[in-house]
């Protein structure tokens, strides 16, 4: 018994040249809130407004971190990030806290603290040189919710440079 196997081939006209493939396409910045201004009729704080330093489309996801501190247990320390909204209760009895907060559109971004007693009686180093990081992460990649060392491993995997933005 013998068997015969037959491999053919065709041979047509390439196709059009597609896009270069790209591991990421999320833009990564900072800003520092150095005050506040409050609203007294909302008791709100709200930050000055930052206009995005390149495009957002309105089907973009935000991702936005707090700086809430280092971890010294590594060396050089790190920086750990907190995705807001952020909830800061007070360990005095009180039952006081305060949220950090963004509203965004697909042009700018401002920063909110929103309480439940007279912001103006918190804390000023809590509402002070608070830095934030912004993901602006494309609607595709967000399905994926990154985490901000996934994404942070991805601009570095690109050489990307983190943008500061000043106010």
């Amino acid at each position: 018994m013998s068997s015969t196997i037959l491999f053919t081939s065709c041979k047509g006209d390439p196709g059009p040249r597609g896009q270069d493939g790209q591991d990421f396409l999320a833009q990564v910045y900072e800003i520092t809130v150095n005050n506040y201004q409050y609203d007294s009729a909302n008791n709100q704080l709200y930050s000055n407004t930052w206009d995005f330093p390149f495009r957002v489309y309105e089907s973009d996801a935000l991702l936005t971190y707090r700086l809430s501190g280092q971890d010294p247990d590594v060396n050089p320390p790190a920086d750990v990030w907190t995705l807001l909204p952020q909830n800061i209760f007070y360990n005095d009895g009180t039952g006081d806290f305060f949220q950090y907060n963004f509203n965004h559109s697909f042009l700018s971004i401002q920063f909110t603290i929103e309480g439940n007693f007279p912001l103006l009686n918190m804390d000023a180093r809590d509402a002070t040189n608070q830095t934030f990081r912004i993901a602006v992460v494309p609607a595709e990649y967000a399905k994926t919710n990154p985490s901000m060392n996934e994404l942070v491993q991805l601009m570095e995997k690109n050489d990307t440079q983190l943008k500061q933005l000043d106010q």
